[in-house]
C-alpha cells in the first residue's frame, strides 16, 4: 500500500465528493434507520463498507485524514446512527481485513459473520489469533445462541483448543454419528477457575464445590447437559453405589455419568466407572435413550495410559484433565473472608 498524502483536503475532493454521495445514498436505500435492530442488513451494509474503504485507501490515496473526514461526514448527514464514529469506522475496516482471505476462498462465509451481533464480532477479531480459531466461535455462537459475557469466557478460556482432545474409545464402543458428537462434547482439560481449594482437597470437596457453582459447572461443561444429582444411588445385588454426578445431555439424548479423582489417573478407574455406565444402562436408561457415556475427570493423566486402559473397555468413556484456580498456601486461605462475610460486608447481596 502506497503511503497517503497529508494534505488532501477531501472536502474539496470531486472523487471523494461522488463516493460520499454514492454511500449516503446507499445507506438510506438500504434503510439502516429503521432497520438499525437487524443485525444481517446492517452488518451486510459494515462487510460492503469495509471492502470499499481499504479498496479506496489503496486505489484513491486519499491522505491520512480520509476516515476522520468520513466520520464526520456520516455523522453529520445520520447523527441518530452510532455506527459511523471514527473508532467504529475503523473497527469495521479492521473487521474486513481479518476474514478478507477466508471470504475470497468463500462468499458464504459473510453470511454466517453477518448473523451474529457487531459487539460479539468485535469480541471475537479482538481475541482470536486466526482465523480458523475465530471461525470456531463465530460458529459456535450460532449454534448455541451464546451471549457476548459467555462468548467471551469461552475464548478466555481457550476452548476451541480443548474440545474434542480427551482419550475416549467412542469410536469403538457408539455409533458413528453419536461418536463424533460425543468427542466434541468432550474438553480437555476442563477450567474449573471459580474454585480454589488447598493443595489436599478430596473427590468430595472437590464435588461439592461443583455443585455449590453449578451454574459455572454447567457453562464449562457445555451446551446440552441438565444435572440429574450428585451421589446417585444404584443398587446392584444386595449392594449399594453411588456415582459421584449424573446428567443427562438433551443432544446426545443419552445420561452422562461423571466421576471425580482428585488425583492422577490410574486404570482402576477406568474398570469402575464402566460398571457405573452398566448399572445405568440397566437400572435407569429408558426406551428411546442413547447409551450412557461416562467422563472420569482426574486431576493429572497420562494420556497412553489413559488410551491403554480404555482400549478394551466395551462402554463409552473418555477421561480429561481438570484444572483449579491457584492453590492458596492455608495460612493465607485463613486469613481470606469467608462467604458469609463477604456477604454481610455487600448487604447480603451476591
Amino acid at each position: 500500500m502506497s503511503k497517503p498524502k497529508n494534505n488532501i483536503n477531501l472536502s474539496l475532493n470531486k472523487e471523494y465528493k461522488s463516493w460520499l454521495k454514492n454511500l449516503k445514498q446507499k445507506v438510506l436505500a438500504t434503510q439502516l434507520k429503521a432497520a438499525v435492530q437487524v443485525n444481517s442488513t446492517l452488518l451486510n451494509f459494515y462487510w460492503e463498507l469495509g471492502e470499499d474503504i481499504v479498496r479506496r485507501q489503496v486505489e484513491a490515496n486519499w491522505g491520512d485524514g480520509f476516515l476522520k473526514q468520513l466520520n464526520k461526514d456520516l455523522s453529520s448527514e445520520f447523527p441518530d446512527i452510532k455506527g459511523f464514529s471514527l473508532s467504529n469506522i475503523k473497527y469495521i475496516r479492521q473487521w474486513h481485513l481479518f476474514y478478507r482471505d477466508e471470504v475470497e476462498k468463500s462468499q458464504q462465509l459473510v453470511g454466517q459473520l453477518t448473523s451474529i451481533p457487531w459487539g460479539h464480532n468485535l469480541k471475537i477479531i479482538s481475541k482470536c489469533q486466526t482465523t480458523a480459531e475465530a471461525l470456531y466461535y463465530v460458529g459456535k455462537t450460532i449454534e448455541h445462541g451464546w451471549s457476548r459475557n459467555v462468548l467471551t469466557h469461552q475464548i478466555e478460556s481457550g476452548l476451541w483448543l480443548r474440545k474434542g482432545q480427551a482419550p475416549n474409545n467412542f469410536n469403538a464402543t457408539l455409533p458413528a454419528v453419536q461418536s463424533d458428537l460425543a468427542k466434541q462434547t468432550l474438553k480437555d482439560p476442563y477450567m474449573f477457575d471459580f474454585l480454589a481449594f488447598t493443595d489436599h482437597y478430596t473427590e468430595r470437596e472437590l464435588e461439592q464445590g461443583l455443585i455449590k457453582h453449578i451454574t459455572q459447572f454447567l457453562l464449562e461443561l457445555g451446551s446440552g447437559f441438565a444435572y440429574m444429582g450428585k451421589q446417585f444411588h444404584i443398587q446392584v445385588g444386595q449392594q449399594d453405589f453411588y456415582i459421584d454426578l449424573l446428567f443427562y445431555h438433551a443432544h446426545l439424548h443419552c445420561y452422562v455419568v461423571i466421576e471425580l479423582k482428585a488425583g492422577d489417573f490410574r486404570p482402576e478407574h477406568a474398570g469402575k466407572l464402566n460398571f457405573y455406565i452398566k448399572a445405568v444402562d440397566e437400572l435407569v436408561r429408558r426406551e428411546g435413550d442413547a447409551p450412557t457415556i461416562g467422563i472420569l475427570l482426574c486431576k493429572n493423566k497420562d494420556k497412553l495410559v489413559a488410551e491403554y486402559a480404555l482400549s478394551d473397555i466395551q462402554k463409552p468413556i473418555g477421561v480429561s484433565e481438570y484444572q483449579l484456580t491457584q492453590s492458596l498456601p492455608e495460612n493465607l486461605q485463613s486469613q481470606l473472608p469467608s462467604i458469609e462475610e463477604i456477604e454481610q460486608g455487600l448487604g447480603g447481596e451476591l
